[in-house]
């Protein structure tokens, strides 16, 4: 076994390494660029070095600094992780040049793989079930419309050098061809450097199942079973479980038997993933093969009981796989979610800046956390906004889904804001529970799972009365600061001679701002609301929670309170609300008004696609900009003339700067 290895990669999966490593006796060196100075897997490994700049391509894609810092620090072996260079077949051979051992498969499976084109003819020739499609290399516009027409509509275009859902487009009919494909190659050229496309049928509510496999250098190849990862939003993965309830002990035996058939068919060694296509029939179809450990390979692990990175690290020292496929069997139910800082009421924008408090699930029988940041950490806009990885077990899937509804409830985030409120809808509907959602479902009906919004009366009102007792409190510690306990200029009760008033609050909460009414105080309240009027008598605030009557009922809430927002949750939803000035600046209409296009969030600008003068329409898109591994369009809000650019392609821009701004049209 390997005495010293090196990880070249960051965050979640850089701190997972480490664990096993240490659980093994290995000792283990980090790297990390500018941005990471303080990250956790810098804190955990036993050495880190320095290795570039904050931008990917400046730091952790940079094989030859890396191979150089393991030669330096007398690292035996690399762990790549996912992602970065993981799957670079240039890398993974410069490693093993330099008489290093690269903990991933072979540089020629990779080289197999790497092309999705050259995958697809492979396994069709291994006998492995592939989609009808086109994957040569003519890669004309006009040659690969013709083709498009000549497979059939819809249809996919796929970057056949991609992964993790870059450069996919759905194409539902033939004149929407030339822009969509325009749009994927520019998006693939950006994501990994080459444009080249393949073309496939497009299989309407499909099933995304992938089988783990594992091959040692001694002959022995097995599968760990499936993952089941069809609950998608814009083909990225946000719950995987295992086992599939779709698939019957046939199906899994025949996708299982495929996926080892495809693994021989390249020669592979450690770690790897055959994704499927699964048809409502049940018909499966190869997809790819990531060759290397996924981020959902956890959910395997609590129902298999092997810790895969252990299996990774003996495999790559030479060691036989420690058992035969007739020892594996998939031992009660495993769900996995991501915890992200996005905001999934504005499309899922990324988010950054410093995590103010951090509270995540205590681990427990039956619960995980897989986490590269702790509270006090920043998050920037350089890398995947990942914050947490969830994952539960249980005996079977209805418990799984208990605690992991548990596990959310206990999550607590102030700072960026979260997708915490989605993923706890996301596990409580109706075609998760049952076991039928399809890789489309999400954004189909994706309203299902946004905010419930200020709408929710009990929520809200709660929201507020957490706000008004917390003010009460802050204004009592005043007056005792200032020996003046009488004043009744520093009361919050509306007071005013003969009788209290009611006073106005306002607050920004989904779908946008929203006032209120309120009179009383210590507790007792009659609050207006959305043409409502509630009671509240006898509310009580500790440091996290909130017990009240509210209509008549008893009520207690969780409650979680930051320097201008409040957060309560009843179990089984939560509701944030922010405080608002009552009266906005006249000036804000102007800031953010129908002349400017503003940068949403940090990032750096990958495309302009107007010039001053141009004329544009609304919705037209005039400028395309890239943060956290992902491309957002900037679109003009109404018809006119281009003005100004400010920003040039490759220029970084904060958020809420603004890049263009409108004239009117004569």
């Amino acid at each position: 076994m390997f005495e010293k290895i090196l990880i070249a990669n960051r965050g979640e999966i850089a701190c997972r390494v480490i664990r096993t490593c240490r659980a093994l006796g290995i000792r283990t060196i980090a790297v990390y660029s500018e941005a990471d100075v303080g990250a956790q897997h810098v804190r955990l490994a036993d050495e880190a070095y320095c290795i570039g700049g904050p931008r990917p391509q400046d730091s952790y894609l940079r094989g030859d600094v890396i191979l150089e810092v393991a030669l330096k620090s007398g690292a035996q072996a690399i762990h790549p992780g996912y992602g970065f260079l993981s799957e670079n077949a240039d890398f993974a051979e410069a490693v093993e040049a330099a008489g290093i051992t690269f903990i991933g498969p072979p540089a020629a499976s990779m080289r197999r793989m790497g092309s999705k084109a050259g995958a697809k003819e492979l396994m069709q020739a291994a006998g492995v079930p592939v989609v009808p499609g086109y994957t040569g290399e003519e890669q004309s516009p006009d040659m690969l419309h013709r083709e498009a027409d000549r497979i059939g509509y819809p249809l996919m275009i796929k970057a056949a050098h991609g992964g993790g859902g870059k450069g996919m487009r759905i194409v539902r009919a033939s004149g929407e061809f030339p822009a969509l494909l325009e749009s994927c190659q520019r998006e693939a050229r950006n994501a990994f450097g080459r444009d080249r496309v393949l073309l496939e049928r497009y299989v309407e509510q499909p099933r995304h199942i992938e089988i783990q496999v594992f091959a040692d250098r001694h002959g022995n190849t097995l599968h760990l079973f499936e993952r089941e990862c069809s609950a998608q939003r814009r083909y990225q993965k946000v719950l995987e479980e295992s086992p599939s309830t779709f698939l019957s002990a046939d199906m899994r035996r025949a996708m299982g038997d495929a996926a080892v058939q495809a693994a021989r068919a390249i020669d592979y060694v450690n770690a790897g993933t055959v994704e499927f296509i699964v048809a409502p029939d049940g018909g499966f179809y190869f997809m790819e093969i990531n060759t290397r450990l996924q981020v959902e390979h956890p959910v395997t692990e609590m129902v298999t009981g092997h810790d895969l990175v252990e299996w990774q690290l003996r495999v790559a020292a030479g060691e036989a796989l420690p058992c035969a496929q007739e020892d594996l069997a998939q031992r009660g139910h495993a769900i996995e979610v991501r915890l992200y800082a996005e905001d999934p009421d504005a499309g899922f924008l990324p988010g950054s800046g410093r995590l103010q408090r951090l509270r995540l699930p205590n681990a427990a029988p039956g619960v995980r956390i897989d986490s590269g940041v702790v509270e006090g950490d920043e998050v920037t806009i350089f890398y995947d906004p990942m914050l947490a990885k969830l994952i539960v077990h249980g005996a079977d899937r209805g418990q799984a889904l208990a605690r992991m509804r548990a596990a959310l409830a206990a999550c607590e985030i102030i700072g960026p804001k979260s997708n915490i409120g989605f993923l706890e809808r996301l596990v409580r509907h109706p075609a998760v529970v049952g076991g039928t959602i399809d890789t489309g479902y999400l954004d189909r009906h994706l309203d299902e799972f946004l905010a419930p919004g200020a709408d929710d009366h009990r929520l809200f009102v709660c929201a507020v009365v957490a706000r008004l007792l917390a003010r009460e409190a802050d204004a009592h510690h005043c007056n005792v600061a200032t020996n003046d306990m009488a004043s009744p200029w520093a009361r919050v009760d509306g007071w005013r001679v003969g009788t209290a008033a009611a006073g106005r609050l306002a607050f920004h909460a989904p779908p946008g701002r929203v006032e209120v009414r309120a009179a009383g105080h210590a507790g007792d309240y009659l609050i207006e609301h959305a043409g409502h009027v509630h009671e509240v008598r006898g509310a009580l605030l500790d440091d996290t929670a909130l017990s009240l009557q509210l209509d008549g009922s008893a009520l207690r809430v969780s409650v979680l309170r930051g320097l201008h927002r409040w957060t309560v949750h009843d179990g089984t939803s939560r509701l944030s609300l922010e405080a608002a000035p009552l009266y906005e600046p006249a000036v804000r209409a102007l800031e953010g008004g129908t002349d400017r296009i503003a940068a949403p969030m940090p990032g750096r600008v990958v495309l302009v696609r107007a010039a001053p003068g141009d004329s544009v329409e609304a919705g037209q898109e005039v400028m395309v900009i890239e943060a956290m591994k992902m491309e957002l369009s900037l679109k003009a809000p109404r018809a006119g003339i281009v003005a100004e650019i400010r920003a040039g392609t490759g220029e970084f821009v904060e958020a809420d700067t603004v890049l263009v701004t409108l004239e009117p049209s004569t």
